[in-house]
């Protein structure tokens, strides 16, 4: 009797895995092996899910991509599906060996690097989008600056074709905290700069209320904001109230528009990109697919001169190791694991568990523990060099590859990197998140063509064609790094046809509500 290939249906990501990955729904049976013989699959294994190849005892590592992703919690048998109720996180000690494989960058010449068509501002730095923000010191003026933001949609812009929008920039905090000094309302300010900052605003309002711990005065006395950029700040309760302060904030952003809207754009070279990179909805396939198809147009960016920035430190936390040993320095090591030692200490002071990730979707599309997670994540940093590692909302300035200490949350996640500059997102998704974040574009990367198809409004590109056979990961990164450049220069993400990107703006709340 002739019996299914599991070699067909599975795929092995590296000879020293104790596990292979389900391409496709498993059922019990007994399948034929490459090297003869046969296994004898004992459970329903879905999609994007793992099968024992090779016996583990209770409290042995189980292995894929050649790495530690839990430990048996109960004997595993070959031909068991191998998911959270055999398999579980536990403590490892991981070898820090600094910079041992890192090597140096083969850059292409500059005058054949790619470009795309920004905007480039009066301090030279580069835009992809052309947006008037409106900034609120605390929550207490988010309805003012939702109304005034409100105003400009629709066709309130339509004398206006280069202005991308009108975007409003809420958030939860502000007060009832700890002020100057405190760590979280530092991080607050260093977020609202960042945005200040951002290339893709070209003016704002600075929207208070007027009695809050996070001044609009003294946050606006200390930027550095560039003599280009329109500045106005205002408050509430200076202004006589809410009515008076939507139609002031109205009149101040008609006047701004002919100036923002007096802007062309120009060849630039794809060097003064900052690529930010998220994956969210994660499931099985995004280690094998999108994450590193997308590794592979980050390497393809800083090859270019330009700069790939990636976060979310509790989901590489058991691929730091991987990450320190291509840092480029022993510093810039080091700088990675004070920030895991730190989020140790962050999760143990809550009650929490590095292992609280992965979540119940993340579960269900086959990842099992965190380690698994973010081996699959890291991939996202391609294979150069880590060039620097920066706080949340610090400003990106080094060329290449930057990790940013982020929380694995993804729209604080993404908030963090457009913060520190990022003027294009890409965001991989294995169960279909729903995403954008103004003033900077998201494009999504789906890991399997089944949610591609099902959510073809939200995803721009299908990396599912890698496990289908029909693409390479260094095919699906060239098409990646292609239309990240097509979106600089204009092209609409799903996400901005949908509208997405008004409410993700999600500072890091660090400390007490007070």
């Amino acid at each position: 009797m002739d019996h299914p290939a599991l070699a067909e249906l599975t795929l092995r990501l590296h000879e020293d895995d104790n596990v292979v990955i389900a391409m496709r729904d498993l059922e019990p049976g007994t399948y034929a092996l490459r090297a003869g013989g046969t296994l004898s699959v004992t459970d329903a294994v879905p999609r994007g899910h793992k099968v024992a190849v090779a016996p583990v005892a209770e409290g042995e590592p189980v292995r894929k991509y050649g790495q530690v992703i839990g430990f048996a919690s109960a004997a595993i048998t070959p031909g068991r599906h191998v998911h959270t109720h055999n398999t579980a996180f536990q403590m490892f000690e991981r070898a820090y060996d600094f910079g041992v494989d890192a090597r140096p960058t083969t850059y292409v010449p500059e005058n054949a690097r790619a470009t795309f068509q920004g905007i480039v501002r009066q301090d030279s730095r580069p835009a992809t989008r052309n947006y008037i923000g409106i900034l609120t010191t605390v929550n207490c003026s988010a309805t003012a600056a939702k109304l005034i933001a409100e105003r400009f949609k629709y066709d309130g812009l339509a004398e206006f074709p280069n202005v991308d929008g009108v975007v409003s920039l809420t958030h939860d905090t502000g007060c009832g905290m700890a002020g100057p000094g405190s760590e979280g309302f530092e991080v607050l300010r260093r977020t609202l700069t960042g945005y200040a900052n951002h290339p893709n605003f070209a003016g704002f309002l600075v929207l208070g209320l007027g009695c809050e711990v996070n001044q609009v005065s003294s946050l606006v006395e200390h930027w550095q904001i560039p003599a280009h950029k329109i500045t106005v700040p205002m408050t509430i309760q200076e202004l006589g109230g809410t009515r008076k302060t939507v139609a002031e904030g109205i009149a101040r952003i008609k006047d701004m528009l002919p100036d923002v809207n007096n802007v062309t754009r120009e060849t630039v070279s794809a060097s003064e990109l900052v690529l930010a990179m998220e994956c969210g909805g994660s499931d099985g396939y995004s280690g094998i697919t999108a994450n590193p198809a997308l590794g592979a147009a980050a390497d393809l960016l800083v090859a270019h001169g330009g700069t790939a920035v990636f976060g979310e430190t509790p989901e590489i936390y058991g691929a730091e190791h991987l990450l320190a040993r291509r840092a480029a320095t022993t510093e810039v090591g080091e700088k990675l694991i004070r920030r895991i030692h730190w989020w140790e200490d962050y999760t143990a002071k809550h009650s929490g568990s590095m292992d609280n990730n992965p979540s119940p979707g993340n579960k269900a599309g086959g990842l099992t523990t965190i380690l698994e997670k973010s081996l699959g994540a890291a991939a996202k940093g391609g294979t150069t060099n880590l060039a620097d590692v920066v706080e949340f909302a610090e400003a990106i300035t080094a060329k290449g590859l930057v990790f940013m200490d982020t929380p694995g949350y993804d729209p604080v996640n993404a908030t963090g990197m457009v913060a520190g500059g990022s003027q294009v997102l890409c965001f991989t998704t294995g169960r279909g998140s729903a995403f954008g974040c103004k003033p900077t574009p998201s494009v999504k990367l789906a890991t399997n063509t089944d949610v591609y198809q099902r959510m073809t409004d939200d995803m721009d590109i299908n990396c599912g064609v890698i496990a289908d056979g029909e693409a390479s990961v260094a095919e699906m990164g060239r098409q990646i790094f292609d239309h990240v450049l097509e979106v600089a220069s204009g092209k609409q993400t799903k996400s901005e046809e949908l509208g997405y990107g008004d409410e993700e703006f999600v500072p890091w709340q660090l400390g007490a509500v007070m």
